[in-house]
């Protein structure tokens, strides 16, 4: 399957995608650990079935230093014992804010009470607003069909420097 459009060659598209990536260079540069949020960038993405956006956060992550086995068991932390305390709560975070219309209640009592346990204010608004960031990128490349397999470390951020 082609991808349907290319948004990287269409002006209105290419006016978007650089406030996109400066709106998600605010993240980047948050207190939030870069690991953190690549873990939930990668997690979001297998949920909404983005392989573009899976390729990307998991050789972004990768050329980070993060490891194999982390990278491999993001689909399946809640089975694993390589993730902190405070990323498993971002990992809930992330998929409870994924899967809206799975759950009536979006982010449960529970998921948010240990986000709070384990992040400070300018912490959760970063993965917050990367959570909202990371689905809007799924659905972009989604509907487009727009392929993982072709990414590059650290592509995303030169395209729009």
């Amino acid at each position: 399957m082609d991808a349907r459009f290319n948004m990287f060659e269409n002006e209105i598209a290419a006016k978007f995608f650089k406030r996109f990536a400066n709106t998600a260079m605010v993240l980047h540069q948050s207190p939030l650990p870069r690991s953190t949020q690549e873990l939930v960038s990668l997690r979001a993405s297998q949920i909404n079935g983005c392989g573009w956006c899976v390729d990307m956060h998991t050789k972004d992550a990768a050329a980070a230093g993060e490891s194999a086995v982390r990278l491999n068991l993001v689909a399946a932390w809640r089975e694993s014992t390589v993730f902190t305390e405070a990323e498993q709560a971002a990992l809930a975070l992330a998929e409870e804010g994924t899967r809206l219309a799975d759950a009536h209640h979006g982010v449960s009592d529970e998921t948010w009470a240990e986000v709070r346990k384990h992040y400070d204010d300018d912490q959760i608004a970063a993965l917050v607003c990367l959570v909202s960031m990371i689905n809007a990128a799924n659905r972009l490349a989604v509907i487009v069909h727009q392929r993982g397999g072709s990414y590059e470390p650290g592509m995303f951020a030169a395209a729009f420097d």
